[in-house]
C-alpha cells in the first residue's frame, strides 16, 4: 500500500462530546460568579419581544469569545460549534454574527441616548469595584495613556499621524493592571484633550475606601488645568514635560557643574530646576536627563538628547534618579494597552459605525478586567503576571471529554495530576468568591 500522507495517521469523525477549550469553562464560571450576567441584564435594555435575546446573551458570548482568543463577530460561530463547552457552561444560545452586529449598533445608537453603552459602563464599574475590594491596597497609581487603533472605516477620522482610525483614552490602576475607565474617541481628537475631566472620571470610580494617590502620564497630560486639579486633591504626580521654548531656555541655563554624575549603569546625567506654567497655581520641580546623541545628521547641532519630567514629589521623598525610575514605570501602561489590543482583539474594530465600535471596545475592556480579576483572585500568586496568551496555552486550550451519568456532568481533561489539581483549586477559589 502506497502512503499518501507525511505521517501515517487517519482522520475519522467521532460522536463523543469533546471540547478543545476545557479551561474556558473556568473563565465562564468566574464571569458568572462575579455577577456579569445579572449586572448586564439589570443595566442594559431588554429585548423588545419574547423572541429576542437578553442582553446578557450578547455580552457573555462576546466576553467569552474574546477571552478564548476570538477577534471578530464571525468567531462566535467557533464558540457555538464547541458542543462540549456549551454543555459544560449551560449555554444554549449564542447569537450569530449579524445579530450581534445589529445589537452593537442599537446599544450605541446616539438617538436613543447610547443607553447600552452607558449600561456597560455601570457593569464595568461594579465589576472593578468587586475586584478592588478584594485587594488590601488602599492607595493606587493612575497611569493614563491614549492608544491608536487603525481602522479603514467610513466613519473613522484621520489621526494626527495621518492614518484613519480611533484614539481611545485609558486609565489603568498600575498596582492591579485594571482599566478603571476608558473613553472611545474619534481619531481626530487630540491625545491632549480633556485630561482633567478624564482624571476626575477615574477618581469617581474608585471604591470608598480606595483612592488615587499617584498620577503618571506622558506629555499629553502636561497642562495647567490637570496639574492644578491634582494639586488640589493632594495627588503626587509625574508628567513628561513638553520641551517647549520655556523649558529649552531653562535647560540652556543649567551650568555644567549642576549636572550630576550618572548612576552606575544608567548612562545619563541629570539636573534639576524649578518651573511654572502660565496658569499653574504653584511652581513645580523639573527633573531633566541628558544623553549623548549617538548619531547626528548634518542638520543636528545639539550634542545631547534631553528628556524632562515635571513633578510635585519632594526631593527628600525621591531624588532625581528615583523619580525618573518611578516615572518610567508608566511604561507598564503601554504593556496593559498591548494586552488589551493584541490579547483581546481590540486592535481591530468590527463595525462601520463609531458608536457601535465604542460598545465593542467597552465589552473588550470588561473582558480584559474580568481576566485581571480571574488571575489575581482565582489563580496561584505566581500566575498574576502571565498574559492571556500564556493562559490560553496552559489552561484554556486543554482537551476534555464531557460525560453525562445519572444526571451529573463530568469533565475529563487530558492532562497530568498537577494540572487537574490546578483546575480544582481555581474552581474552589471561584466558589469562595
Amino acid at each position: 500500500m502506497i502512503q499518501e500522507t507525511i505521517f501515517p495517521f487517519k482522520l475519522e469523525l467521532t460522536k463523543e462530546v469533546l471540547t478543545a477549550r476545557s479551561g474556558l469553562a473556568l473563565f465562564a464560571e468566574y464571569n458568572h460568579g462575579i455577577g456579569l450576567r445579572e449586572l448586564v441584564d439589570k443595566h442594559l435594555p431588554q429585548p423588545g419581544s419574547n423572541r429576542g435575546f437578553k442582553p446578557s446573551v450578547f455580552v457573555n458570548s462576546m466576553v467569552l469569545m474574546l477571552q478564548g482568543g476570538g477577534r471578530s463577530f464571525e468567531d462566535l460561530r467557533e464558540l457555538k460549534s464547541d458542543e462540549g463547552l456549551m454543555k459544560l457552561i449551560d449555554y444554549s444560545n449564542i447569537p450569530n454574527p449579524d445579530t450581534a452586529g445589529d445589537w452593537m449598533r442599537r446599544m450605541g445608537d446616539i438617538s436613543k441616548g447610547q443607553i447600552g453603552l452607558k449600561g456597560l459602563g455601570i457593569v464595568r464599574d461594579v465589576i472593578n469595584q468587586r475586584i478592588m475590594k478584594k485587594d488590601k491596597t488602599g492607595k493606587y497609581t493612575l497611569d493614563v495613556d491614549a492608544t491608536k487603533i487603525l481602522a479603514e472605516k467610513d466613519s473613522a477620522k484621520f489621526t494626527y499621524t495621518g492614518e484613519q482610525g480611533y484614539m481611545p483614552m485609558l486609565g489603568f490602576i498600575y498596582e492591579l493592571g485594571l482599566c478603571i475607565y476608558e473613553e472611545f474617541r474619534e481619531g481626530n481628537i487630540s491625545p491632549a484633550f480633556g485630561h482633567l475631566e478624564f482624571y476626575r472620571q477615574c477618581k469617581a470610580r474608585m471604591p470608598k475606601d480606595k483612592k488615587i494617590e499617584y498620577y503618571r502620564a506622558d506629555s499629553a497630560s502636561y497642562e495647567s488645568e490637570l496639574i492644578n486639579g491634582l494639586e488640589d486633591d493632594g495627588v503626587k504626580w509625574g508628567i513628561t514635560a513638553d520641551l517647549d521654548h520655556a523649558v529649552k531656555t531653562l535647560i540652556r541655563g543649567i551650568s555644567p557643574e549642576q549636572w550630576q554624575e550618572p548612576y552606575p549603569g544608567c548612562g545619563y546625567e541629570i539636573a534639576e530646576t524649578v518651573h511654572c506654567m502660565n496658569k499653574t497655581k504653584k511652581a513645580f520641580r523639573l527633573v531633566i536627563k541628558r544623553e549623548i546623541r549617538k548619531q547626528c545628521s548634518i542638520f543636528e547641532t545639539e550634542r545631547y538628547i534631553h528628556h524632562a519630567v515635571a513633578t510635585n514629589w519632594d526631593e527628600k521623598e525621591k531624588d532625581g534618579y528615583e523619580l525618573l525610575q518611578w516615572h518610567n514605570q508608566r511604561g507598564q501602561a503601554e504593556n496593559f494597552n498591548k494586552e488589551l489590543k493584541n490579547g483581546f482583539g481590540m486592535q481591530r474594530m468590527p463595525c462601520g459605525q463609531t458608536e457601535a465600535n465604542a460598545v465593542f471596545f467597552r465589552i473588550g475592556v470588561i473582558a480584559y478586567n474580568l481576566f485581571i480579576g480571574f488571575k489575581r483572585l482565582s489563580c496561584p500568586i505566581s500566575w498574576a503576571k502571565h498574559t492571556i496568551d500564556t493562559f490560553r496555552w496552559k489552561i484554556i486550550q486543554v482537551a476534555g471529554k464531557i460525560v453525562k451519568h445519572s444526571g451529573s456532568i463530568t469533565l475529563k481533561i487530558a492532562c497530568g495530576i498537577e494540572k487537574l489539581e490546578l483546575f480544582m483549586g481555581i474552581r474552589q477559589k471561584i466558589f469562595e468568591l
